[in-house]
């Protein structure tokens, strides 16, 4: 549940982000074979299914790895990650991301790891069971109405569109608008339909995310709290043709509102990382810069572990020297300075302002007092010998 919308960062433009649930049985087959399926004819480089420790200790969730290639030299490496058991079906979520700002013409990440079918019954928005390449007609109860848009937005992972039938349409304008979309948007959009006298019960249900959907016309659903930059006119069109032509005013609302700065959906931030920090299909080049980077941050951490320790060493020195100047001259020692425990780890940027230098320039500040403790000079010490013999002789006189 979003409590704050400082609590998610935006993601990078990089990021495609999806949520679903998958209704049949055997999820987790029906990725393994679409995989091996994709990699054979050449569609994704190469893919992986998670099976290190961790993961194989996990009772709640598999995880697979995917990679490919986009406009013939941009990489692209996604994490599906697959619940185990669930009541109502698998949960799943993907995360994908490519080396440069994502372009809606891309395939849609979600096709690299489930079949693209109609029948595959992968593609179920996981709060509402709604789908996303079907056309999801609206309740005709207002309190239904509510509720289900209420948990569409909730979480912020989907793009809800609601649109108005102006009139009954005939067989291609029943058809749903998502095959028309551009591919990297289609499972991530869900499109809820009015029918033509819905209008007035929608709009009434509408207000309270602050839009209003035009007779015959579409509104895209603000999430909560709505991403900055969101006007509720510029994202409503006024007319949808239902005739089964390409929607091209919705099109560029629905890429417009896409690029809009959305906080990270709930839940996401674990999933991005997982990708970023856990990935584990490399090539021999990746692994190789990997290991050259674990190999220079392991000497960097020795180097400052060495010069730790020789800081450490030199203030204890300097602390013995300034003790064996108090016993050479006689004096009594000062209290012993408190030595810091020897430290773990120093990093290379905190020794300007290391206890071990505050130490040794107050050794050395003892050290001075203790020398300027020491007796007189040894002709000081004859002439005052002189001096004192002469006083005896004429007192004797």
């Amino acid at each position: 549940m979003r409590t704050s919308p400082a609590v998610h960062p935006t993601p990078t433009p990089t990021l495609w982000l999806a949520r679903g649930r998958h209704t049949g049985p055997d999820a987790e087959d029906v990725v393994r074979r679409t995989l091996r399926r994709l990699k054979a004819d050449g569609t994704i480089d190469d893919h992986l299914e998670v099976t290190d420790a961790e993961a194989a200790s996990s009772a709640t969730e598999f995880a697979f790895e995917a990679r490919w290639t986009v406009a013939t030299s941009v990489t692209v490496r996604a994490r599906l990650t697959l619940a185990r058991n669930a009541e109502h079906g698998r949960e799943w979520v993907l995360a994908a991301e490519a080396e440069r700002p994502w372009d809606r013409q891309w395939p849609s990440p979600a096709t690299m790891f489930w079949p693209d079918e109609p029948a595959a019954g992968w593609d179920h928005e996981p709060v509402t069971g709604l789908r996303f390449l079907e056309v999801n007609h609206l309740p005709t109860d207002d309190k239904d109405i509510r509720r289900l848009l209420r948990n569409s937005v909730r979480g912020g992972w989907n793009l809800n569109l609601v649109v108005h039938e102006a009139m009954t349409p005939d067989e291609h304008g029943r058809l749903p608008l998502g095959p028309l979309l551009p591919p990297s948007l289609r499972h991530r959009v869900v499109e809820h339909r009015a029918a033509p006298d819905q209008l007035r019960i929608v709009n009434r249900a509408l207000r309270e995310f602050g839009v209003q959907v035009p007779r015959g016309g579409a509104v895209l659903l603000p999430t909560t709290p709505a991403p900055d930059g969101f006007d509720a006119d510029d994202f409503s069109v006024r007319t949808v043709f239902l005739d089964g032509s390409r929607p091209a005013e919705l099109v560029d609302a629905l890429a417009r509102f896409a690029a809009l700065p959305h906080p990270l959906p709930d839940g996401a931030e674990e999933v991005v990382t997982a990708l970023r920090d856990d990935w584990q299909l490399m090539t021999l080049e990746e692994e190789l810069a990997r290991e050259r980077g674990l190999v220079a941050m392991y000497a960097e951490a020795l180097e400052a572990m060495t010069k730790s320790r020789d800081l450490y060493r030199e203030a204890a020195e300097r602390a013995h020297e300034a003790l064996a100047v108090f016993r050479e001259n006689g004096t009594e020692a000062p209290a012993r300075p408190h030595l810091p425990a020897a430290p773990e780890r120093a990093p290379l940027h905190s020794q300007q302002s290391s206890p071990f230098q505050q130490l040794t320039r107050r050794l050395e500040r003892l050290k001075d007092s203790a020398k300027a403790l020491r007796p007189t000079s040894a002709p000081d010490n004859g002439r005052e010998a002189d001096g004192t013999g002469d006083r005896s002789d004429s007192s004797g006189g």
